[in-house]
């Protein structure tokens, strides 16, 4: 399945998302993508309210629970601070431990879409 996800106002699409697949793993894929550290959040965006994601949340279950008014909601990427290595004080790159929650299997690919409009 393909998740679109706003990034910096672009949107992007993310490819090989399930039902199993989490917002960490969808996160990860995209600063991976953009290639950025930092700390990012997935924000379910729908009209004037928004909703943070948790990390083992399903974006596409989530997705799936606002029935025909899913295509209306926005998923946006929204950096919510530094890195570890990144942080003032911090001695070079941190060593965080593995998380089992990500799978190393998971191979997403992400992409630019065009759009291309005439007015």
């Amino acid at each position: 399945m393909e998740l679109k996800v706003w990034v910096d106002g672009v949107q992007r699409i993310v490819c090989g998302v399930t039902e199993f697949t989490t917002c960490q793993e969808v996160v990860i894929a995209l600063a991976q993508a953009i290639g950025r550290t930092g700390r990012y959040t997935l924000i379910e965006r729908w009209r004037e309210s928004e909703r943070h994601l948790s990390p083992h949340e399903s974006p596409v279950a989530s997705l799936n629970t606002w029935g025909q008014y899913a295509s209306d909601v926005q998923l946006v990427l929204q950096r919510t601070g530094p890195s570890l290595s990144e942080r003032p004080g911090s001695e070079g790159p941190a060593r965080l431990p593995e998380r089992g929650l990500y799978r190393q299997t998971l191979s997403l690919v992400v992409y630019y879409t065009l759009r291309v409009g005439y007015d």
